[in-house]
């Protein structure tokens, strides 16, 4: 099986099986504060491309506007459903559109938003843009609690890329050499556990 009809028969599965519970995030969201149902945000994807990522919102109306592009600790632009939603990576349930679009995969590099892409060294960029971004890959188990880490930074901003971002790449420079469909299995099932986790 290729990986492209991997992603679409798994996506397809989870949109079709979690119909449900999206109405009743979505139910959700629209009751705790005003405001779309869904975020898009730009980010960059393979080989450069920039594509509009799929959330559930999780912050406030405009909250980009109110404050940086990382979420740091306890974000008090944070809803009370968007702080349960990201605690169990529900807000990344959406993406799920964005691999059946063709624009990510199940299991790749975090997408990034252009700023952050705009500061990877060169030959890493184009080993990371080299392949389909993902909803979850190695980057994303290990730091699960990246908002928290933040949190603790005197300055979040300079922390995430100074300290984070470069251990980030590794990660995702790992998986383009590592990929194959038994990683990617292997890696869905890591980022279940890891949630799970967190009960």
């Amino acid at each position: 099986m290729s990986k492209r009809l991997f992603d679409l028969f798994f996506a397809g599965t989870g949109l079709i099986l979690l119909a449900p519970l999206w109405l009743l995030v979505a139910f959700w969201i629209k009751y705790d504060s005003p405001g779309p149902v869904f975020f898009r945000q730009e980010r960059v994807g393979r080989f450069g491309t920039l594509f509009r990522i799929f959330k559930f919102r999780t912050m406030c109306l405009d909250a980009e506007a109110k404050g940086r592009q990382l979420t740091v600790g306890e974000d008090p632009r944070i809803t009370r459903s968007g702080a349960f939603l990201r605690k169990y990576k529900l807000d990344e349930l959406p993406q799920l559109l964005n691999v059946v679009k063709g624009e990510m995969s199940l299991v790749g590099p975090r997408p990034e938003v252009p700023r952050y892409v705009s500061l990877y060294p060169e030959e890493m960029r184009d080993v990371v843009l080299s392949v389909q971004p993902g909803i979850t890959d190695y980057a994303s188990i290990e730091y699960k609690d990246e908002n928290a880490i933040l949190g603790q930074a005197a300055d979040p901003d300079r922390a995430y890329i100074e300290e984070i971002m470069p251990v980030k790449l590794g990660y995702y420079a790992r998986y383009v050499s590592e990929r194959s469909l038994w990683v990617d299995l292997k890696l869905i099932l890591s980022t279940l556990l890891a949630i799970a986790g967190k009960r």
